[in-house]
């Protein structure tokens, strides 16, 4: 093909989409607007680059339709450490109240709505008990608070816990979340030193503290680590038993409340309900607790797993904890709760559910259940009864809840094994240590062992499955296969089509101005022309003289063939104070 001369490019405006193709590094355009060749042998080339433009084209949109789905994987990955945070650690004794410790004020308040007791079952309950009779002239408390009969009368941690160590150091009931807000503080409690394992130095662990109350649907619980009001987190740095959290429990079964009929509340077994969590989450044992009978050593061999999953648009996840607090003016009962303002915790699904149901409850009774988050008054045994259970019954099955899952979350897989305990020699050592009877140790005596499997950890994260630079790096694949293009061909085009615009739209009005300008000129000139009166030239001879004022000398002409018309307007200088020139011809 023969390519255009310089002169030809010089005289061709930037704009010409000849000179355009002649020096554009796509592939293809100089075969198809370059000057010379045959017409079959362009329209080849045409149509070899429109189909190579289409191909580019299909499998750009493509591409950029699989980029807008969205689209993640799942990445699973094992990863080692040195030491790893032990978890929280959730107890609830699987009977809610002890019958030492009911009044007939409770049953008077609590027992209808709790216990499934009429008024006229109260005397026989009270037999069944093993309690006197209200006292004639019994009068009930004008108010009843469900969380401070639960509080009281639940089981209290220093009666359960017999012994407790952690990685072989000594631990008690200060090592818990403990229940001092309503009831003061704790008494000291008497701890079994004797537990095999490492030895021990009392007073090693930090104590948690005094916290908030730790209430469940199955009644007041006890957490171990759990971090509350600051309180360091226990780490360890080996796996395997003696590693971590050892207990020996008493389930006091000889507390527990007799049957007395069957109600969904109603306990048939006996023993212990445990919770492995983390800390950023609330317990929820009722519903994701493992049981521990007594009689048995659990053993409980862990695994922590961190999860991470994606915000929208590639997931669903949520960062922003929700407020538990009943709005007064909803939009609808099922509406999401509103995120908080103020400080939250973490965000965890648990959390979720709890503030959802909160909610709820709180919407529908003007109450919240004792184990519920939130600032609205506790439910009384009354509203328990009519209004809260009901109120959460329905809304369960309705799963009107819809929590996302959190960002990032830990979880602790489990494996569980047991043995029996206490074996023969050791009932009638530990009945003597404990001043109990033999049965009575193989009734209610249970021990826990929880501790890591090993210090390595399971990563499951959510990862964009198509990024935006594979996406750019796939265009620009596509672009060179076809056309031959990168990213400063385009910016060829665009200053190409810079220059049409600027010769073919800016030029066509700046075209348009010029020719309205020389129109109006030529108008002008034609005016003044038609207003001037025609005078004949004057031939001067071969000498003329120019007098310009009195008193100066004549100016010769140098040329005696040059004529001048007679109304030829006159100069002088800006310093003439004659305005005439007075043109005479000489003799």
């Amino acid at each position: 093909m023969k390519r255009p001369s310089g002169l030809e490019e010089a005289q061709s405006p930037a704009s010409d989409i000849r000179v355009f193709a002649s020096s554009c590094s796509m592939h293809g355009l100089g075969h198809v607007f370059g000057p010379g060749g045959p017409m079959a042998r362009r329209g080849l080339w045409t149509t070899a680059v429109l189909l190579a433009l289409a191909t580019l084209l299909y499998q750009v949109a493509g591409r950029v339709r699989y980029y807008g789905e969205f689209h993640h994987e799942t990445a699973l990955e094992e990863r080692e450490s040195r030491r790893l945070t032990f978890p929280a650690v959730t107890l609830c004794n699987i009977n809610p109240l002890r019958r030492s410790r009911l009044t007939p004020n409770d049953l008077h308040w609590a027992g209808p709505a709790l216990l499934g007791l009429e008024p006229t079952e109260h005397t026989a309950y009270l037999r069944a008990l093993g309690r006197p009779p209200a006292p004639p002239g019994f009068m009930p408390s004008p108010t009843f608070d469900v969380a401070r009969l639960y509080a009281r009368a639940g089981h209290a941690l220093e009666d359960m816990l017999l012994a407790c160590r952690y990685r072989g150091w000594l631990c008690g009931p200060e090592n818990f979340t403990t229940e001092a807000v309503l009831l003061g503080p704790l008494p000291a409690a008497q701890l079994d030193c004797s537990m095999q394992g490492h030895a021990s130095q009392p007073g090693a662990l930090t104590p948690a503290g005094s916290g908030p109350k730790v209430f469940t649907r199955m009644g007041q619980c006890y957490t171990f680590n759990s971090g509350a009001e600051g309180a360091e987190l226990l780490t360890t740095p080996k796996g395997g038993m003696g590693n971590g959290l050892e207990v020996l429990l008493d389930v006091q079964q000889d507390e527990y409340l007799p049957v007395w009929r069957d109600t969904e509340e109603t306990p048939f077994e006996a023993g212990i309900r445990v919770q492995i969590h983390s800390q950023e989450e609330p317990p929820l044992v009722d519903q994701l607790g493992f049981g521990a009978a007594p009689g048995y050593q659990t053993f409980v061999s862990c695994q922590k797993q961190q999860l991470s999953f994606l915000p929208p648009p590639w997931g669903d996840c949520s960062s922003v904890s929700l407020d538990p607090d009943f709005e007064p003016e909803p939009s609808g009962p099922l509406d999401p709760p509103r995120p908080s303002l103020g400080p939250s915790p973490p965000y965890s699904l648990i959390g979720c559910r709890l503030a959802c149901e909160s909610r709820y409850v709180a919407r529908k009774c003007g109450c919240r259940m004792m184990h519920m988050p939130g600032g609205a008054p506790v439910c009384s045994p009354q509203q328990y009864k009519d209004c809260a259970h009901p109120a959460l019954d329905a809304m369960l099955q309705k799963d009107a809840c819809t929590c996302p899952n959190p960002c990032a979350s830990t979880r602790y897989a489990k494996e569980l094994s047991m043995v029996r305990m206490p074996s023969r020699a050791a009932a009638r050592y530990l009945a003597r240590k404990h001043n109990r009877s033999e049965a009575y140790i193989a009734e209610n005596v249970l021990m826990l062992d929880i501790f890591f499997e090993a210090l390595n950890y399971e990563t499951v994260e959510q990862k964009k499955a198509y990024e935006m630079s594979e996406l750019l790096g796939d265009i620009g694949g596509q672009m060179g296969l076809f056309i031959g293009a990168s990213l400063l061909t385009v910016l060829e085009i665009l200053d190409y089509l810079c220059e049409v615009f600027r010769d073919r739209v800016l030029g066509y009005f700046w075209n348009r101005k010029r020719s309205q300008r020389h129109s109006s000129a030529n108008l002008l000139q034609e005016g003044l022309g038609s207003q001037r009166t025609p005078v004949p030239h004057l031939s001067l001879g071969s000498r003329a003289v120019v007098r310009v004022s009195p008193g100066l000398p004549p100016l010769p002409v140098p040329s005696p063939r040059h004529s001048l018309p007679l109304n030829a307007p006159a100069t002088s200088s800006p310093s003439s104070r004659w305005g005439v020139c007075v043109f005479r011809a000489a003799p």
